[in-house]
């Protein structure tokens, strides 16, 4: 008496479907730097629901307005500067954390810094539910805008060739992909922080320009892709005082 034995399936079908997730096409989209004022945006719409339920001349008010005129200020710090250092980023992180602490004291505890308290008695920061509400719905609206443009400028990487979609009229330029040489640079941690942004720069073959992406998304996950996808890429790293090129092939 003999039992069968279950045939294996082969180890060539059993790696097909990864060797298919890692053909799928790569898109890179180059956002302008307004989707940074996401965190505004957000605590645009919590601050107006925020003040549906709290009086508009309450402490608590006055606190809101003070939470979203820092954020704001900070959001916009980043759009106007780059902090290509980690010490920059920190001293920046503790002048604000510094500004924000006086502030509150001098608004709560008025008696343990007088002449600040006296400038800070007469400035009352707040607004109704209307206005955060009103500011977001702008916010939103150039975000919808911003969003449906880019899908008219992108990027795909495919493993033999390099593919630009531009143009309401879906023009299309390709380029080689094989020995594709890519240059990754990380010039401001803040944006790498809120959105893992950075800027990359392709260099197909054969190509005698050179095609610049800023503040593409999430950065670091496609070029680990596009790295594994060609698997003859040269990549360069730029960023807080660390450098390094990678040849595979």
């Amino acid at each position: 008496m003999s039992s069968a034995t279950p045939p294996v399936p082969p180890k060539a079908e059993q790696k097909k479907p990864a060797r298919q997730e890692e053909d799928k096409p790569i898109f890179l989209v180059s956002y302008p730097k307004i989707i940074l004022l996401y965190p505004t945006f957000f605590l645009a719409i919590l601050s107006g629901i925020v003040m549906k339920v709290v009086a508009e001349d309450s402490a608590t008010a006055q606190l809101v307005g003070w939470t979203f005129l820092w954020l704001f200020a900070l959001n916009i710090v980043v759009l106007g500067f780059d902090f290509p250092r980690t010490t920059s980023l920190t001293l920046f992180f503790l002048l604000m954390a510094a500004g924000l602490g006086i502030t509150l004291m001098a608004t709560y505890n008025p008696a343990l810094m007088p002449a600040i308290a006296a400038i800070f008695t007469n400035i009352k920061p707040h607004a109704n539910a209307t206005f955060y509400f009103l500011f977001a719905t702008i916010f939103g609206i150039i975000y919808l805008f911003v969003f449906a443009l880019v899908r008219f400028d992108y990027w795909e990487v495919r493993p033999n060739e390099l593919l630009h979609h531009h143009g309401f009229l879906s023009s299309l330029e390709r380029f080689s992909a094989p020995n594709l040489r890519i240059t990754k640079e990380i010039d401001d941690i803040f944006e790498y922080m809120l959105l893992g942004s950075g800027r990359l720069v392709l260099h197909p073959s054969n190509e005698p320009r050179a095609f610049v992406l800023d503040n593409v998304p999430f950065i670091a996950s496609k070029e680990a892709r596009i790295t594994k996808m060609l698997g003859a890429l040269q990549v360069q790293v730029r960023g807080d005082n660390s450098s390094f090129q990678n040849n595979d092939g």
